[in-house]
């Protein structure tokens, strides 16, 4: 147990090549003994409920546990293997069972009762009371003041959505990784060198002598794109779009629809009406009516201008020759052939100019010009020999550890990430954050690592969310980083993919692979006058999913999901040429977890503001102006959850935004 809970690595880092699979359930079972007995003498303290002797000690009771955990869900999600898999499975439901004993025991809740309220003598600072009313709020909402038989079921739902989750995540991830397709030389006709070379490179790793095509998105968009083989293109969409819907042990609709029926039922048990009413409550949103009203506000614009593409789309598919309609395999490729076209951009021109390593400095550079932080790359024992590492200072002074994880692979989840396997806190002592950045990025073969430029506003994007992370600066852990509500956490991130698009950041990194040339500025205008290039599909596609999600959770729940999916896209008019984002079965945001159940809206949420934040950038003349930089560290990175997430943009911004900005960012407004 002690290589999984006393990290000595430099900077109190673990040491991951000392960790065994066969560690993970013996120090799992001990530290969550330890907790429970944690736990068990907070609640049976004699003493008068203080906020040190109940929150504070709350916060300490599970230290080892939150040390196994981090290692290991971070080593699983990124490296996965059966043994990890079949761990993950044994843990959800405990750790569901662990925090169910927590918010019934009435003991307890007897504390936290009593420091609410009492709360205005007790001269906490703002911090803790908003710590207090956090972890009172969340009490009420795990079922605390339930009783009797409804204690005993909210507990074997909340274990058996665990389950659920933790099964629908790996059902994906195992069709994600046992579907390929072998290609022939001739296949490959059409297809840029980058994207050959991404399909030799997951050859490889498939054990296949040539190139495949994986379900791996840095692999099948260009694939999609630039194959010219209609029937290849198919084969590899719907296999795409068929994730956890493949019949056998790995489909996923059955557990979709029973996780619907049990959270409408758990949130019907504590007072709410639906599932999205328990939700919302604690987001900045409020209400789904609220939810609808933006969504519909951006879809009708979206679609309009998604339906005049698909008229133009469809005359390219009939003049090579091929009857219409447009299908959903098509569209990539005659979008492509049109940006091509009309905004003279190919992406295999331009592809050469955003090499990975360039395009991680440029993170860097903006975040120390922004907030003057530097980077200097550092050996540690990680878990991967992709991971790579920085130490994060600021004028000498240790901020953070960033990891970044880059490569997709056969064992990693699909889709980026960011996490803190530590986050900063200094209830007892100054501890700095252990961020890490996890991609998808197709390998090379050989040479530099290729980024597409949706791959490059990805890294821009988890790179935002680790600076919320890094720049924390509050006391509890709680409400440390990005511990804030669902449609506020991408605030950080989507900001900072705008500085991606900051001309002198292209002209100092965007450079060449092969001859070192920095982008010229026509290409660079051209990609920049295009950025807006394809936006009805872009937003048609998350809309729909947002919309979905927001039904399944808005009411009753549907007996059949995907039954109440097709409903909601024939309601609102979906293009026949467009699928959803995340279709139900492979809709991980949703069901693998439920981190963003009847919360996918959340993105276009922070949009809104995100278009808004970077115009204060803009009305004050420059894109690093040190004012405003400091203003949005003041106000909103180093906040974390501390303030209620209205109040940190108001005291920000001066106001609320409205959707006029994301509109005429998206290229939508009239």
């Amino acid at each position: 147990m002690t290589a999984l809970t006393t990290w000595t690595e430099p900077f109190d880092m673990p040491a991951f090549s000392k960790v065994r699979d066969d560690m993970f359930a013996p120090a799992f079972e001990a530290a969550l003994a330890e907790a429970r007995a944690g736990v068990a003498a907070i609640a049976a303290d004699p003493a008068p409920a203080t906020f040190e002797n109940t929150i504070e000690a709350m916060a300490r009771a599970g230290e080892d546990l939150d040390k196994v955990l981090s290692i290991f869900y971070t080593i699983s999600g990124a490296v996965s293997n059966d043994t990890r898999e079949a761990l993950s499975r044994d843990f959800s439901p405990a750790l569901a069972d662990y925090s169910s004993e927590i918010s019934l025991n009435a003991d307890l809740f007897a504390r936290y009762q009593a420091l609410w309220d009492q709360r205005a003598n007790l001269d906490l600072t703002a911090e803790q009371a908003r710590v207090l009313e956090l972890s009172y709020k969340n009490y009420v909402r795990a079922g605390a003041p339930l009783e009797g038989d409804d204690r005993a079921r909210y507990a074997k739902i909340k274990s058996r959505l665990a389950s659920l989750g933790t099964a629908f995540g790996q059902n994906l991830l195992s069709d994600e990784r046992t579907w390929f397709m072998e290609l022939t030389q001739a296949d490959l006709n059409g297809l840029p060198e980058f994207a050959v070379d991404a399909m030799r490179a997951a050859g490889q790793e498939k054990g296949v002598d040539g190139p495949v095509v994986t379900l791996a998105r840095s692999i099948i968009t260009p694939f999609l794109q630039f194959c010219p083989n209609r029937d290849l293109r198919k084969a590899a969409y719907e296999a795409y779009v068929a994730r956890g819907a493949n019949g056998g042990e790995t489909d996923n609709r059955a557990l979709a629809n029973e996780m619907l029926s049990l959270r409408h039922e758990l949130a019907q048990m504590l007072g709410y009406k639906d599932y999205a009413a328990y939700k919302l409550e604690v987001e900045m949103a409020g209400d789904a009516d609220v939810v609808r009203s933006l969504l519909m506000d951006v879809w009708a614009p979206a679609k309009a201008a998604a339906d005049a593409d698909a008229i133009v789309l469809e005359q390219m598919l009939v003049a090579d020759g091929h009857a219409g309609p447009i299908q959903a395999w098509d569209w990539h490729y005659y979008a492509e052939a049109r940006r091509k076209a009309e905004h003279d951009l190919d992406e295999a021109e331009l592809k050469p100019y955003l090499q990975l390593d360039r395009m991680i400095e440029a993170a860097f550079s903006c975040a120390s010009r922004l907030f003057n932080l530097s980077f200097e790359p550092v050996e540690l024992d990680l878990y991967h020999e992709d991971c790579r590492a920085w130490n994060v200072t600021r004028n000498g002074k240790h901020i953070a550890v960033f990891v970044g994880d880059y490569f997709a692979r056969g064992s990693k989840r699909s889709g980026a990430w960011c996490s803190a396997m530590r986050a900063q806190n200094r209830m007892d002592k100054e501890v700095r954050p252990v961020v890490l950045n996890v991609c998808n990025f197709a390998k090379p073969s050989g040479g530099p690592a290729l980024l597409s430029y949706d791959d490059a506003r990805t890294l821009f994007h988890e790179f935002g969310h680790a600076l919320h992370q890094m720049l924390s600066d509050v006391t509890y852990e709680m409400v440390s980083g990005t511990s804030v509500p669902r449609d506020f956490v991408e605030l950080p991130s989507q900001l900072y993919e705008h500085w991606m698009e900051v001309p002198e950041v292209f002209e100092t990194f965007a450079t060449h692979a092969i001859t070192g040339a920095a982008m010229p500025a026509d290409l660079r205008e051209r990609l920049l006058g295009a950025s807006t290039y394809n936006m009805g599909f872009q937003t048609v596609e998350y809309v729909a999913s947002a919309l979905v999600d927001l039904d399944f959770h808005d009411g009753p729940p549907p007996a059949d999901a995907m039954q109440a999916q097709a409903e909601t896209l024939d309601r609102i008019g979906m293009p026949a040429a467009i699928c959803m984002r995340h279709a139900t079965p492979h809709f991980a945001h949703v069901f693998a977890g439920g981190y963003y159940a009847a919360s996918y809206y959340s993105y276009m949420w922070s949009e809104v503001m995100d278009a808004d934040a970077f115009e204060a950038f803009e009305d004050a003349g420059s894109a690093f102006d040190s004012k405003t930089a400091k203003a949005l560290e003041e106000h909103i990175l180093s906040k974390g959850g501390s303030v209620d997430p209205k109040d940190l943009y108001i005291a920000f911004r001066g106001r609320l935004p409205g959707v006029q900005a994301l509109l005429k960012g998206r290229g939508l407004a009239a």
